[in-house]
């Protein structure tokens, strides 16, 4: 079974890869790890008072849940798992040892895709990424938009919500 990253700032276009993952990699089945990158805060506050998962988890819409959510039932049979997992620092060294501990396979790079940054501490992991020495899966904008690699009447509103996105 693999386990491929996916980097995501939890806007709904960024769960939009996974029908190209689970079509190129039928008929394995596949563990999907969720990532948001952030730098370690520099706040007492944060540092103290609130835990790493709170702080991480009130970035998440309900939007986002929802679609995610909708993943999980409609590719239960090609996704053994789904998980969000938060990776704090900003290093190649620490990144490797993340993906070492979540035994990381690939790594999603979703090409001309600008994450949202949630907040001060957020960054764009393009970078991190291509140096982890992990294999990338690079997709396309143009791949992400192929109907065909969606089952029959899933994600058809979703999908065209995606087109608009990226217009």
């Amino acid at each position: 079974m693999k386990t491929i990253l996916i980097p995501t700032d939890f806007e709904i276009k960024s769960l939009a890869c996974i029908p190209t993952l689970v079509k190129k990699n039928a008929p394995e089945k596949l563990n999907i790890l969720l990532t948001h990158a952030s730098k370690i805060s520099d706040s007492f506050a944060d540092l103290l008072i609130l835990s790493r998962r709170a702080v991480g988890h009130e970035r998440i819409s309900k939007e986002f849940i929802n679609h995610y959510k909708e993943i999980q039932q409609t590719y239960a049979n090609q996704i053994n798992s789904i998980k969000i997992e938060f990776f704090y620092g900003t290093t190649v060294a620490v990144f490797e040892n993340f993906l070492d501990h979540h035994n990381v396979d690939e790594i999603v790079h979703l090409e001309d895709y600008c994450y949202e940054l949630k907040d001060k501490n957020s960054y764009q992991p393009s970078q991190l990424l291509k140096k982890c020495g992990r294999k990338l899966i690079g997709i396309s904008k143009e791949e992400l938009l192929k109907k065909e690699v969606e089952p029959a009447d899933a994600f058809s509103e979703n999908n065209m919500a995606l087109e608009q996105t990226f217009i």
